[in-house]
């Protein structure tokens, strides 16, 4: 167990330190969109992304004035409060701390998006499902709790709907499979009152807003390319890998060729996963794994088919987050039933979560120093309400060199881009400036354009 203390020790002193050292801070478009939420509060302007992430970076801006610090803060209060809930309350200590050596964690957590809150929400609703059905729980201690946390989870991402869809169906597992009436029914309850409070909340942003989920703002999807089809195809089966996520954006055919070799290798592990399962069946207890590996299914499928209808990200390690955390988690669980000795799923862990740290610093920088230069300069444009990047043609690339060879390669990262760069610090220092897709407002005078600061890099 002491292993284990260690590693969670650097777990949180890695997950704190990493975004330092990221140009654009850990902060993405999505990021933006949040802080401008929480800087409107106490008004609700926009029901494009529930109001329960923002609400709590509000919450932690009153104390640092500062939103950069204000996701920082928040983002390790939650590593802390699962680490040390699992250890106290004795749930899965090992595989939780296991967990956080996986890309969905790592990801979730290291940046400021609402994945962070929404998987903590859902660890402790599987808290309270694992402990009413080995019965540790009554009906009465499990219905009120877990309802709540189901409607937290909507309130975080409007993606938790799939996860309750997912519960439903582990309910009808349960009437399958004969189980006690008494747990039956507590389930079904707790499934009825959640949805009726996911329901009034979503009745409350049609009537605020005219839509449920913000699908008039985010709108229909557009024309569906084959290429984008695979694209979310190949990202479907990188569900079941723990750890390995790496997605170009590029479609050239080395892309999709490394993405393809990923997929396969994904197929053949999780094929293995299920022989070994097979065989020994008769080793694991309980279900617990059960309701994971519906869930992996469930949201898995329900994303997929979503992005069919809405505009959304394609099929990345951040859209499908619940459903790889949901799998890995189940896989750790039946892992340390068959088997005592751990050596080498720990040092494979610890392995990847040096991985996944180092690979994240590719785009090494210092994300204080561009927010040092640039907030003096944003502090002059107060006036402006909305924010522009008019410099999406100025591309900038980063020469790698291929270890042990003389080969090398550029690679134009997203975040990098310097409008983008300047768009992600300017929006972080002032959120109330809001951030424009399109160059669309008929007054000029109203928008802050990137050209208009200046960083060392121009």
């Amino acid at each position: 167990m002491y292993k284990y203390k260690v590693l969670a020790f650097f777990v949180v002193l890695f997950y704190f330190a990493q975004s330092f050292f990221l140009s654009y801070g850990g902060i993405s478009a999505d990021s933006l969109s949040y802080f401008g939420i929480a800087s409107d509060f106490p008004i609700w302007k926009t029901n494009l992304f529930p109001p329960l992430y923002p609400l709590l970076l509000r919450f932690c801006y009153f104390w640092v004035d500062d939103y950069f610090w204000a996701y920082k803060i928040l983002s390790i209060l939650l590593v802390i409060i699962l680490l040390v809930f699992s250890y106290v309350k004795q749930f899965y200590f090992k595989e939780t701390v296991l967990l956080f050596t996986g890309k969905s964690l790592f990801m979730a957590l290291n940046g400021a998006n609402s994945e962070s809150l929404f998987v903590v929400i859902l660890y402790f609703q599987l808290y309270f499902i694992h402990q009413f059905r080995v019965n540790k729980i009554s009906s009465k201690t499990f219905i009120l709790p877990s309802s709540l946390l189901m409607v937290l989870l909507v309130t975080t991402r409007y993606s938790g709907v799939f996860v309750g869809l997912a519960f439903w169906f582990y309910c009808f597992w349960l009437m399958k499979n004969k189980e006690k009436k008494e747990q039956v029914k507590g389930f079904f309850y707790f499934l009825t009152l959640s949805f009726i409070g996911i329901g009034l909340y979503l009745a409350l942003n049609y009537y605020q807003f005219g839509s449920f989920t913000g699908e008039k703002i985010r709108g229909s999807r557009g024309e569906l390319f084959t290429i984008y089809l695979l694209r979310d195809l190949l990202g479907v089966s990188n569900v079941v890998d723990p750890f390995i996520g790496i997605k170009p954006s590029s479609n050239s055919w080395a892309s999709l060729g490394f993405q393809l070799l990923l997929s396969v290798v994904d197929i053949f592990l999780v094929t293995k996963f299920i022989q070994w399962y097979k065989r020994n069946r008769t080793v694991f207890q309980g279900d617990f794994h059960i309701v994971l590996w519906i869930i992996t299914f469930v949201y898995t499928i329900s994303v997929l088919t979503t992005g069919f209808f809405q505009q959304i990200e394609e099929m990345n390690v951040r859209m499908l987050m619940a459903a790889n955390f949901a799998f890995f988690f189940s896989v750790l669980i039946v892992y340390f039933q068959k088997y005592n000795n751990d050596r080498k799923l720990f040092a494979l862990s610890s392995f990847f979560l040096l991985f996944l740290m180092i690979y994240s610093l590719k785009d090494f920088d210092w994300f204080l120093g561009y927010k040092k230069q640039l907030s003096p300069q944003t502090k002059t444009f107060v006036q402006k309400k909305y924010l522009y990047n008019n410099q999406k043609n100025i591309l900038t690339t980063t020469l790698y060199r291929v270890l042990f060879t003389q080969k090398t390669f550029r690679y134009q990262h997203t975040n990098r881009q310097i409008g983008e760069l300047k768009q992600t610090i300017i929006g972080t220092i002032n959120p109330k400036i809001k951030w424009l897709k399109y160059d669309t407002v008929q007054d000029k005078s109203q928008v802050l354009y990137t050209s208009q600061v200046r960083l060392h890099l121009d």
